[in-house]
C-alpha cells in the first residue's frame, strides 16, 4: 500500500507558485490569454499578433495588421469579458491594442 507524501503538487501547481512567489503571474496570464486566441482566431490572423502583455490590470496586444487591430478595437469590450470570464474580473479592467 503506497502513501501518497503531504507535499505531493502537480506541476502547473508549482509553476503558478512561483510565478506568484517571484512576480511573473501577469506574464503566465498573458501566455494563456495568448493560447486561447490562438485557439479563437484562424491562423493567418494569430499570426498577426506581435504580442500580449499585462501592465497594471491592462491587457495589452500588439498586433501588426491595421486590419485586424480595427477588429480587435471595434469587440474591445468582447475580448475585456472573455478574458475576465476565463481570469477573474478582479485581474484586468482594460483592454488596449496598439
Amino acid at each position: 500500500m503506497k502513501r501518497n507524501k503531504k507535499r505531493e503538487y502537480q506541476s502547473s501547481e508549482l509553476v503558478k507558485s512561483f510565478a506568484r512567489i517571484y512576480g511573473f503571474e501577469d506574464k503566465l496570464i498573458a501566455f494563456e490569454i495568448k493560447d486561447f486566441l490562438e485557439e479563437y482566431l484562424d491562423e493567418s490572423l494569430f499570426r498577426e499578433i506581435k504580442s500580449v502583455n499585462i501592465e497594471d490590470q491592462k491587457v495589452i496586444i500588439k498586433i501588426n495588421s491595421p486590419l485586424l487591430k480595427h477588429d480587435f478595437q471595434l469587440r474591445k469590450s468582447f475580448y475585456l469579458k472573455k478574458f475576465q470570464d476565463k481570469f477573474g474580473i478582479e485581474k484586468f479592467n482594460d483592454l488596449q491594442i496598439l
